[in-house]
């Protein structure tokens, strides 16, 4: 089975050059990195809930995650500048190829009542972004190991000059979008019964 950067390659770029109407190969929009971001809410305060945060992460991705640390203090949320308040990994090459076929054929199937990823999240430049509720759609992540359920939301950064050639890139990816509603035909009127002489 070809992995999706064998599929881009040799079946997608081309077939976008002719739906988009590129003239050169070159212009063909393509995915450049996936950023995952995991925010830890009242998790940062706990130094565990952290290095467990970073774990999960980690194991998700195949890649070591990097704590992020907050850039000004906020007194309401008892946060203080430098404190780990999320965790980040930026993916590329073969592990964004391999990560994102995950999140298609396996994680997002796993969502419960599922009905497609909403194709108005794109950000105007050609990047999408996905937020997922929870950790345990992905069949790395235990449930019985796990100290809390956290959101995660991942970015997929794209060359595509406009939202259009970012969805029909990732379309062509695979990506379950949500299908636009038809408009429902006008029912017609019943018939008016013949008045009786």
């Amino acid at each position: 089975m070809k992995n999706l950067k064998q599929r881009y390659n040799e079946e997608i770029r081309t077939a976008l050059q002719k739906e988009l109407g590129y003239k050169s190969v070159m212009q063909v929009p393509k995915i450049t990195k996936l950023v995952i971001n995991v925010g830890l809410g009242e998790g940062s305060h706990n130094t565990k809930m952290v290095d467990l945060c970073l774990a999960e992460l980690t194991k998700i991705t195949g890649q070591k995650a990097i704590p992020r640390a907050a850039k000004n203090s906020v007194a309401g949320f008892k946060i203080r500048e430098g404190m780990s308040v999320g965790a980040k990994v930026t993916l590329r090459g073969e592990r964004m190829y391999d990560f994102l076929n995950k999140l298609i054929s396996v994680a997002i199937p796993r969502i419960r009542d599922f009905r497609g990823v909403n194709p108005k999240s794109f950000d105007g430049r050609g990047n999408y972004n996905l937020g997922l509720k929870d950790q345990l759609i992905f069949p790395e992540i235990n449930y019985d190991e796990i100290a809390a359920l956290r959101g995660m939301n991942i970015t997929i950064v794209t060359t595509a000059t406009n939202d259009a050639d970012g969805l029909a890139l990732l379309t062509h990816f695979g990506f379950p979008f949500k299908k636009p509603k038809q408009p429902k035909a006008p029912k017609a009127d019943a018939p008016k019964e013949a008045a009786t002489a």
